[in-house]
């Protein structure tokens, strides 16, 4: 019986079978083909759906931001310029108060970007210029970041006179012009690093306070939020450890644009000589030459290096920061 079975088999699918046999025989291998091909598709999507279930909330963040190439290439860049300036006593050739060389003396093998006027070395005075803007931008950073969310926790948290007394006080200072406040904050203050760091972080903690605040208030109403209140949860633990971490992801990004200001911000107080003073480098203050028509068109050397830095600098933080808003976005897709 078997193999009559077999023979049977044989002649229905045999190369001598009619063409409705064949047909029939190759419709049958296309789908099984087809079957074996959808089940392993859809294993794969199943393996893909678990390995994105399965990654932890930063790696999520990381693919998400990795999308953005221009982002990704601006960390690179600013990463670079980072490790420069803080090796800058290591890898700079010269002092950067050091007279080494004849006064504004061109590119040379011996001076890669020239003297500046008084004959110190461009790219030594460029490494270390970096740090000292770097580390205002950062600092002035820190500073409002840290003074907007404790006035905008306590402003949405709190609510009622808090909240009206710190609101006004903050539509008050917005209401100056912003240029004109650092001016005035300047020209009274003695210039100088640690002053201008000052001036700009209590100058730039409105923006800060009021996005918290808007925060706080919308997860003031949550569940979660409600039931620590009626566990008798401790208030440092409700505003530190339950509020503050819903709320880093915008201030996250919004530090960013903070941080790219501060450091335009210093470059134009030193360059109208209210900031950094000389002779600590700064990357404004390189710039104050460039006041002079002549050395504008005969001497680029002296204003195109510093220039350059800060807008790529300027580029990369707001590249990175526009990247991490959709990376940390909770609606963003897969």
């Amino acid at each position: 019986m078997g193999i009559f079975r077999k023979n049977q088999y044989r002649k229905k699918y045999s190369p001598t079978a009619d063409g409705s046999d064949r047909k029939e025989f190759r419709a049958a291998a296309n789908a099984s083909v087809k079957g074996a091909g959808g089940s392993q598709a859809g294993n794969a999507g199943s393996g893909h759906e678990k390995s994105l279930h399965s990654e932890s909330y930063l790696q999520t963040v990381w693919r998400r931001f990795k999308h953005h190439h221009l982002a990704t290439v601006s960390l690179v860049i600013l990463a670079v310029i980072t490790i420069a300036a803080l090796l800058a006593p290591v890898i700079a050739p010269y002092d950067p108060t050091a007279i080494v060389g004849g006064f504004s003396q061109p590119p040379s093998w011996e001076f890669w970007l020239g003297t500046d006027q008084i004959g110190r070395d461009m790219l030594s005075r460029l490494l270390y210029a970096t740090r000292i803007s770097l580390l205002v931008g950062v600092m002035a950073t820190l500073i409002s970041t840290v003074i907007g969310v404790i006035l905008g926790l306590i402003a949405g948290y709190f609510g009622g006179i808090a909240d009206m007394v710190i609101m006004r006080f903050t539509d008050m200072v917005m209401s100056f012009p912003y240029i004109l406040l650092v001016l005035v904050a300047a020209a009274i203050f003695k210039p100088g690093l640690w002053n201008i760091i000052l001036i700009l972080g209590f100058v730039d903690w409105p923006g800060v306070a009021r996005l918290v605040r808007s925060n706080v208030l919308n997860l003031r109403e949550t569940n979660f939020i409600k039931g620590n209140i009626v566990a008798g949860m401790p208030l440092r633990h409700i505003l530190f450890s339950e509020i503050l971490p819903n709320t880093a992801a915008p201030i996250l990004v919004y530090a960013t644009s903070v941080l790219a200001l501060s450091i335009l911000d210093e470059a134009a107080l030193s360059f109208l000589g209210q900031g950094v003073q000389p002779p600590t480098p700064s990357l404004g203050n390189m710039l104050n030459g460039a006041q002079s028509l002549t050395v504008l068109t005969s001497k680029p050397w002296l204003w195109i290096p510093p220039g350059l830095l800060i807008v790529v600098i300027v580029m990369s933080i707001n590249f990175i920061g526009d990247a991490l808003r959709d990376a940390l976005d909770p609606n963003g897709g897969n």
